[in-house]
């Protein structure tokens, strides 16, 4: 533990629990769904509402081999080339193999995916960067709503079993503050702030020896991202304030084709699902030219970071503020019934697809790197585990293939729930902390730092432009703590202030990497750098957050993934 809290009241109540799960996506739901199969005692922890987290907004699908000529090694093959050569590969290929049976038992939870009128098979489509056609999906384009409603459907109905009595209590409006241990260190429980619904309100805890961090990503550390306005990057914080070590996190992806709504759009944007272009859409600028023609062997099919690459090398030669998707060939029926979802955004924007060209711009998407992981889901923290976009199991490398997110949440989802039923962590009483001496950031401070990593750390990156974001946020940092040591000033505790502070320490973490890469590798752009260098930069980064609250940055000596295996715990399998 390094002895950092968010600044918060002292819990008025308190619960117990054998298993803590923090989030209701689909990684989140699935491990507790499995816990409580195996007959522990789950408590789901959301920031909202059930279904209101990322996996919901997911429009594309699910990746796996399932179709006739497929298979798990070329689902691996398609997801190393995309992770440009930073994938750990034993997590990719449990990833690949593993894949088919969990989508398989998702669907006896009660999934729904589209299926041929004609044979009942499930349907396959393509998506960036994969040579086949292996993306499940639901509704044309609303997978992720249909994968919830699955999961969120089988938590209220409870879970049926032989092993033993095992439920779910779920405590909704609620953000985690911080992770409580033990004497020993060990995971204890959480804090958290319950936003005055239900029978419990104010800042409470639950004890548990098993936390799950299933948080999701942190896309509005940016002005403009798809992610909803809850990703705030709370788990990440909330690993690092308790010791744990983050890996890859300068690699965010920036999905190409978000719904440009003018220079002004701050918050979340309209995404426009890569399956667009996996139907046989086309890029194109103001004249009509299809750019990514001759860039890519697979044109507008390429992997996120090169498309994203093409549209802003074609907007800086232009001078354009976005570039075009051309899908008018669709034909009404086709957009109506493959993408309902994207074709209602767009006329809710006052576009109609079917008759018009669609602005589209990158904006931030995915968090490729997170808190690191083993292949159990297992921390640094002895007890803490983290899974789904939050973690970063070393699957998506320098980049993260289309369509792999859900499919990471739904196999390590199982991996997790399988070692707390097979290994119980231990954890003795929880320590009672003392008052916490780290100031909360105001919450005009979140927007400061959006506009700061929005400036200096988006899709194009330099050693100026990077050293312009560090300053910005080290400004405001040290603003708060100047004023809590001279005036015993700081921001009152509140959703929105613990949200800011978060988001500050977040993009400060990803900001020191990204200075540190000085190269440019997948989903990181350095134009100063603009080559890859395998040589010198084939490695991870590994940031800490000291007790002395500095961050600490080590270079791995190789390329292969760090194992996080604390000295109490036996070695990786």
């Amino acid at each position: 533990m390094t002895g950092i809290r968010l600044l918060a009241p002292a819990p008025g109540w308190a619960i117990k629990s054998d298993v803590v799960v923090v989030g209701s996506g689909v990684a989140g739901l699935t491990t507790a769904l499995r816990c409580a199969a195996a007959g522990a005692k789950v408590t789901v922890v959301t920031k909202a509402k059930l279904d209101d987290g990322s996996t919901r907004w997911a429009q594309g699908g699910i990746a796996a081999a399932l179709g006739d000529g497929d298979t798990p090694q070329q689902h691996l093959d398609d997801t190393l080339v995309a992770g440009a050569g930073l994938c750990d590969e034993p997590a990719v290929r449990t990833l690949a193999t593993e894949g088919p049976d969990a989508i398989r038992r998702l669907i006896a939870v009660g999934a729904r995916f589209d299926t041929s009128e004609s044979t009942g098979e499930i349907l396959l489509t393509r998506e960036g960067g994969h040579h086949r056609s292996r993306i499940v999906h639901a509704g044309g384009d609303a997978t992720g709503a249909e994968v919830s409603r699955a999961l969120v459907d089988a938590v209220r109905a409870g879970v049926p079993h032989a092993e033993g009595q095992g439920r779910i209590e779920t405590i909704e409006n609620a953000l985690v503050l911080d992770l409580l241990t033990d004497a020993e260190g060990r995971t204890a429980g959480v804090t958290l702030h319950v936003m005055g619904e239900g029978q419990r309100d104010g800042v409470g805890a639950v004890h548990a020896p098993a936390v799950v961090l299933a948080t999701g990503g942190m896309g509005q550390v940016f002005s403009a991202t798809t992610n909803p306005a809850v990703s705030t990057g709370d788990g990440v914080a909330l690993a690092l304030r308790a010791g744990a070590e983050v890996s890859d996190l300068e690699f965010v992806q920036f999905h190409p084709t978000v719904l440009w709504l003018g220079p002004e759009a701050e918050g979340q944007q309209p995404l426009v699902s890569e399956a667009v272009r996996g139907e046989g859409a086309y890029l194109v600028d103001a004249d009509g030219t299809r750019f990514m023609q001759g860039q890519h062997e697979l044109a507008e099919l390429a992997p996120r970071d090169i498309v994203a690459k093409g549209i802003m090398r074609r907007m800086r030669e232009t001078g354009a503020e976005h570039m075009y998707l051309d899908a008018r060939h669709f034909g009404a029926e086709m957009w109506a019934s493959r993408f309902p979802t994207i074709l209602a955004a767009c006329r809710a924007n006052g576009i109609d697809p079917v008759t018009e060209w669609i602005p589209v711009a990158p904006a931030a998407h995915y968090a490729s790197g997170g808190v690191r992981t083993d292949l159990r889901g297992r921390t640094t923290v002895p007890g803490l585990y983290a899974c789904g976009e939050v973690a970063c199991t070393g699957v998506h490398g320098a980049n993260r293939l289309a369509s792999n997110s859900l499919l990471e949440g739904l196999v390590f989802a199982e991996r997790i729930a399988d070692d707390i039923r097979d290994n119980p962590p231990a954890a003795g009483a929880p320590v009672v902390p003392g008052p916490s001496r780290d100031p909360l950031l105001e919450h005009a401070a979140r927007y400061e730092t959006q506009r700061a990593m929005t400036r200096g750390a988006g899709v194009l990156r330099s050693a100026e432009s990077l050293a312009e974001a560090a300053g910005a946020l080290e400004r405001i940092h040290t603003q708060a703590v100047e004023d809590l040591e001279r005036d015993e000033k700081t921001a009152e505790p509140c959703v929105e202030t613990w949200e800011a502070t978060n988001l500050n320490l977040v993009a400060r973490v990803l900001v020191a990497a990204a200075r540190r890469r000085e190269e440019t590798r997948g989903c990181h752009w350095r134009e100063d750098r603009p080559d890859r260098d395998d040589a010198n930069w084939r490695r991870h980064l590994v940031v800490r957050l000291t007790p002395e609250r500095t961050l600490s940055v080590s270079l791995t000596a190789t390329a292969d993934f760090p194992q996080p295996v604390p000295s109490n715990r036996e070695p990786r399998s």
